[in-house]
């Protein structure tokens, strides 16, 4: 299993899980190789030349789709080079706000970046991350003054809104989580279609009013092109009873992230859904990771 990231990161735990557990149920080792670099594209590439034997398996995010967009070089193609087992799990993006800032809602913190232009910023993980992507739609139609400060990693990004630097950030749920329940941040809302069960209290984008700010990070299986489809149909039931298991629930809860497990061409259709509507957004703001 290609991790095309660095250990640690949500992608990577995802794979983690799954792979011990696959393992166990089929007797055959399922073992993770991290190849990161270039925004996920190194260990996708690799993935793409793989032989279509069903030997080989990436485990991969929203970049698999939007990368071609960001880079000049993709080195391969999302829907060619590869057949889609199914979307693992999902984690919703979260607008937070240090205490300082005053805006109780995400309709006051409009109206704070309209009153103040230049004013207020957002921090996000990296360009093209899902979180900035989100945050992007977020400031193309709704504040279009809020200014966009990238970090290296949801850490760094989230760490400088507690301090201050960066008033306001979009960033993935799990870090989010405990600064939100200690009082270092405040949570405005989470962009996901229904509320978070790690976030109970904080409304969806919808809820506060604004229904199309919606997008969420989230963990994919997908295969070389060709592979046969048996064992596409094979990996899929292995992975859809894998992540309902109550301990993987259990680890994937205390991830933020959610069971969505879907078939071959339901994950073919998401992708292409998720590639129309971040496009749009990328070339809208002007988006390059290179």
């Amino acid at each position: 299993m290609i991790v095309p990231f660095a250990p640690g990161g949500p992608t990577d735990v995802f794979a983690r899980l799954i792979a011990a557990k696959m393992s166990e149920q089929s007797g055959k080792q399922f073992y993770i190789e991290n190849v990161s670099g270039a925004g996920g594209n190194a260990g996708s590439g690799r993935a793409a030349q793989s032989p279509p034997d069903g030997y080989t398996v990436l485990v991969t995010g929203g970049g698999h789709v939007n990368n071609p967009f960001l880079y000049s070089h993709v080195p391969y193609d999302p829907f060619k080079d590869f057949d889609a087992v199914t979307l693992g799990a999902s984690q919703p993006v979260v607008l937070t706000v240090h205490p300082s800032v005053p805006a109780q809602s995400v309709k006051e913190l409009i109206a704070l970046v309209k009153a103040n232009p230049g004013k207020y910023s957002f921090a996000s993980p990296g360009v093209g991350t899902p979180p900035q992507l989100v945050g992007e739609l977020f400031r193309l139609s709704l504040a279009p003054d809020l200014i966009h400060v990238p970090f290296n990693g949801g850490g760094p990004a989230i760490g400088a809104t507690v301090a201050g630097h960066t008033p306001t950030s979009f960033g993935a749920l799990t870090p989010a989580v405990p600064l939100v329940k200690d009082g270092k941040l405040r949570a405005l809302a989470v962009t996901s279609r229904t509320r978070a069960k790690a976030l109970p209290d904080v409304p969806t984008m919808a809820e506060a009013g604004y229904p199309d700010v919606e997008g969420a990070s989230w963990a994919a299986v997908v295969v070389p092109a060709g592979t046969p489809r048996e064992i596409i149909v094979q990996l899929q039931r292995m992975i859809a009873g894998v992540v309902v298991m109550p301990d993987v629930k259990e680890r994937l809860d205390a991830l933020g992230f959610e069971p969505v497990v879907n078939t071959p061409d339901e994950c073919t259709a998401f992708f292409k859904a998720e590639s129309a509507k971040w496009s749009k957004v990328i070339k809208a703001a002007g988006l390059r990771a290179d």
